[in-house]
């Protein structure tokens, strides 16, 4: 990553796995740039269908985090085809971008040498199918930080890298905003009166919800989610994204509800019990897929908290 006065894209250029780095630094030379500082490796792993949102939430991260994007296109054939490019970001940078195509089990052989060392290692699964073979564990296994899915792909929390799961992370929001409810110690005191649990989701994708649901059982002590209802609802929001929830038990209701309001993503929040009524409202914007990614590589989240979320969501899948 550099910072860079002409913002030309340049490439990409077809190279190969020995020569990538001869490539990257022709292109390096048509930009007159003489100092380039790398902060580390974000190695992406996806499939053609998803290549362009893939893509388009790298270049959202301006260039943060990782000056080398590697990008393997699981769904090519046994022909490895790579592309070497400069991508110019906002701000006046340029990351590196080299993108292969091939069967997972070329990419295993060619991602490797193409990684620079002595930095930082992302690696997101920007699929949203299981992984098969060794590659996704063989990448693991030099990971600083993997980016997943995780109740997709069945992985739990490891000790041996940061585990950053994009649902969780965009869920952020919301768990500061329920955690803003029971601020007050009158409301703190209502908890044990609940008993049930609503979460609503945008779209079909429940797993996110699942998740959050998993941290609210987790902060009331229960054991399991079998007092939770997931619906899909519609409030405007990316598919996965929380829509609401409601928690529930006799004589008292706490909900927060998202909604739009004078132009802002808002999260209204209402409490009721024995007569108390209160109404408020903080902002929760809704998160694009590289301000998840932004997130997670700034801020990994290792700890009890998602892990016991994490547990829980997984026993209802």
């Amino acid at each position: 990553m550099t910072y860079a006065t002409d913002l030309k894209p340049l490439g990409p250029v077809d190279t190969t796995v020995r020569k990538a780095q001869m490539t990257l630094d022709e292109l390096w030379a048509q930009t007159n740039v003489e100092t380039r500082a790398y902060t580390g490796n974000v190695i992406a792993l996806t499939v053609k269908k998803h290549l362009g949102r893939v893509q388009e939430a790298l270049a959202g991260l301006e260039g943060r985090y990782a000056g080398r994007q590697i990008i393997g296109v699981m769904d090519g054939t046994d022909d490895l085809t790579v592309h070497a490019s400069l991508v110019p970001q906002r701000g006046g940078l340029y990351v590196e971008r080299l993108t292969l195509e091939a069967s997972p089990e070329q990419l295993q052989g060619a991602i490797l040498p193409l990684i620079r060392p002595a930095t930082v290692n992302h690696v997101w699964w920007g699929a949203d199918s299981r992984p098969g073979g060794p590659l996704l564990t063989e990448l693991t296994d030099l990971a600083d930080q993997v980016i997943v899915d995780s109740l997709t792909l069945d992985m739990p929390p490891s000790r041996h890298y940061a585990l950053a799961d994009l649902g969780w992370s965009r869920s952020a929001p919301w768990r500061e905003a329920l955690a803003q409810v029971f601020d007050s110690p009158d409301a703190a005191r209502q908890l044990p009166r609940i008993d049930r649990l609503v979460v609503r989701h945008a779209g079909k994708k429940d797993l996110p919800a699942r998740l959050y649901a998993g941290f609210i059982a987790s902060t009331l002590g229960w054991t399991d989610l079998r007092g939770v209802t997931f619906r899909s609802g519609r409030c405007g929001r990316e598919n996965g994204d929380l829509c609401g929830a409601e928690l529930l038990g006799d004589g008292v209701r706490f909900a927060l509800s998202a909604e739009t309001s004078g132009g802002n993503d808002v999260v209204r929040l209402e409490c009721r019990w024995d007569g108390v009524n209160r109404e408020s409202e903080v902002v929760v914007p809704t998160m694009t897929l590289a301000e998840g990614l932004a997130r997670v590589m700034a801020r990994p989240e290792r700890g009890g908290v998602f892990e016991h979320a994490w547990a829980l969501a997984k026993e209802t899948l």
